[in-house]
C-alpha cells in the first residue's frame, strides 16, 4: 500500500510565522519610509518596510514585505512564500487585509503594495491608543515540490485565507472537471469502435493499459496546475494532497473491511478456536458496519495499489461514469469520502477535499485514456492498415505472376 509523504518538505506549521508591529505616534512621522524590526519565519529572516506618505505614488499607505539580510545569503537564493499582511482597525471585522503569493529572489527581494490603503481612510478606525498604527504580517515559507501535491498552509492560516479564496479554489477544480467531461463527451463518438478493440484484449493486456505509476500522475498534476501564481496555488496544492490521502485511505479501508468479512467467513464456525471472540465481535458489529455502509460512497473510479494509480473497473463502464456522474457540488449533501478532520473543521474543507479527490480521479482516467489506451488503439489501427497494405502488395503479385503465366 503506498504511503503519502512529504520527506523533503517540513511540517507547514514550522514554516509559518506571525510579526504584529505597533508604530507609535503615526501621524506624526515626517521620515520617507519606516521599517521593522527583523523577524524570522521558516528559517528566513524579514522586515517590513512601510512608507507613511505612499512609495513613487501620494495619498496612499504603502506597504512591503522585505528579505532582511539578502547580501549575506548565496547566489541564486528564493524564498517562495505567502504572504499576509493587514492593518488593524479598532473594529477587527474592518481590518484591511492583503495577500499575495512571491518568490524573492536577489531581483525581487521586497514585494508588496504600493496602493495598501488611502491616506483618508486612515481615521476610519484604524488608528489606536497613542495615535498607533497596528501591521500584523502572516508570512507561510513554502518549500515547492515537483513529485506531487504537497501540504503549503498551517491550518489556521489555511482557514483564514479560505474565507476569501473559497470560490476561487472551488472555480479551479471544478472548470478542470467540467472541461474534461466536455472532451470525454467528444470522445464518445468513438467508444463503439474502441470498445470492440478493447473487448478484443485479453485480461492481462487490459490491467497493464489500466494503471499509471502515481509520481507519472502526481508530476502531471503540479505541473498542471502550478500555472496558477495566485495565492489559490499552495491552496490547491494542499487540497489535492489531501483528496490524494483520502484516496489512498479509502483504500485501505475497503481492504481492512475486506478482510475482517473474509476472516469471519472462513473462521466463524471453529467454535473452539482462540480468536472466536474477536471474529464474533467483528461479524456482530452492527453499529460500525451499517456506518461504513451507511456512508454512501459513491464507487471510486480510481484505486491505489503500492505505487500505482488503478482505474476501479473496466475503463468502458469509468468512462460512463465519468461522463454521467454528478459533479460533487451537485450532490446534495456531499458523502462521497471520509477524512479525519478536527471537530472545528470547516465543511468547506470536507468539500474541497471531495473536489481535489474527484479532480485527481477524472485526471487519472483522462491520462490512462488519452496516453495509454488511445494510443494503443491507434497502434492496432495503424498495424492493420500496414498489415492490409501488405496483403494488398502480396495479392498484386500474385496477379501479375498468375497474369505473366498465362500470357
Amino acid at each position: 500500500m503506498s504511503q503519502i509523504t512529504n520527506e523533503d518538505s517540513a511540517n507547514p506549521s514550522e514554516l509559518y510565522g506571525t510579526y504584529t508591529w505597533k508604530i507609535g505616534d503615526f501621524l506624526e512621522i515626517s521620515k520617507k519610509e519606516i521599517r521593522s524590526n527583523v523577524f524570522e519565519v521558516g528559517g528566513h529572516q524579514w522586515y517590513i518596510l512601510v512608507y507613511p506618505q505612499g512609495c513613487e505614488i501620494s495619498n496612499y499607505l504603502s506597504v512591503f514585505l522585505c528579505v532582511a539580510n539578502h547580501h549575506k545569503l548565496l547566489p541564486g537564493w528564493k524564498h517562495f512564500a505567502v504572504v499576509t499582511v493587514s492593518l488593524m482597525n479598532i473594529y477587527p471585522n474592518k481590518s484591511k487585509h492583503s495577500d499575495t503569493l512571491h518568490e524573492f529572489c536577489k531581483r525581487e527581494r521586497d514585494w508588496g503594495w504600493k496602493k495598501f490603503i488611502e491616506l483618508p481612510r486612515i481615521q476610519e478606525g484604524f488608528i489606536h491608543d497613542s495615535c498607533s498604527l497596528i501591521i500584523k504580517a502572516q508570512v507561510q515559507v513554502i518549500r515547492k515540490s515537483v513529485d506531487g501535491p504537497f501540504p503549503c498552509l498551517d491550518g489556521q492560516y489555511r482557514k483564514e485565507l479560505l474565507r476569501v479564496y473559497l470560490t476561487n479554489v472551488e472555480h479551479i477544480m471544478l472548470r478542470f472537471m467540467k472541461e474534461k467531461r466536455s472532451k470525454l463527451m467528444e470522445d464518445k463518438t468513438r467508444w463503439t469502435s474502441l470498445c470492440a478493440f478493447w473487448l478484443g484484449m485479453d485480461q492481462k493486456s487490459r490491467r497493464t493499459l489500466s494503471a499509471e505509476k502515481m509520481d507519472v500522475i502526481q508530476k502531471l498534476v503540479v505541473k498542471h496546475f502550478s500555472t496558477n501564481k495566485e495565492v489559490t496555488f499552495p491552496l490547491m496544492m494542499d487540497f489535492l494532497f489531501k483528496g490524494l490521502s483520502s484516496l489512498v485511505l479509502d483504500t485501505k479501508e475497503k481492504i481492512i473491511h475486506t478482510t475482517s468479512k473474509q476472516m469471519v467467513k472462513l473462521l466463524k464456525d471453529d467454535l473452539d478456536s482462540p480468536v472466536n471472540t474477536i471474529l464474533k465481535a467483528l461479524e456482530e458489529e452492527p453499529k460500525k458496519e451499517r456506518a461504513f455502509d451507511g456512508k454512501e460512497l459513491t464507487a471510486p473510479i480510481v484505486t491505489v495499489d503500492k505505487d500505482m494509480f488503478v482505474l476501479a473497473d473496466d475503463v468502458i463502464l469509468l468512462m460512463e461514469k465519468a461522463v454521467l456522474e454528478p459533479f460533487p457540488d451537485e450532490r446534495v449533501p456531499p458523502n462521497r469520502i471520509e477524512v479525519d478532520y478536527d471537530g472545528d473543521q470547516h465543511d468547506d474543507e470536507k468539500l474541497l477535499t471531495e473536489y481535489a479527490r474527484h479532480t485527481l480521479e477524472v485526471f487519472v482516467i483522462d491520462h490512462i485514456f488519452c496516453n495509454k489506451i488511445e494510443l494503443a488503439y491507434k497502434d492496432a489501427i495503424a498495424l492493420k492498415m500496414q498489415e492490409e497494405l501488405i496483403r494488398e502488395e502480396e495479392d498484386l503479385k500474385k496477379r501479375r505472376v498468375k497474369s505473366t503465366k498465362s500470357s
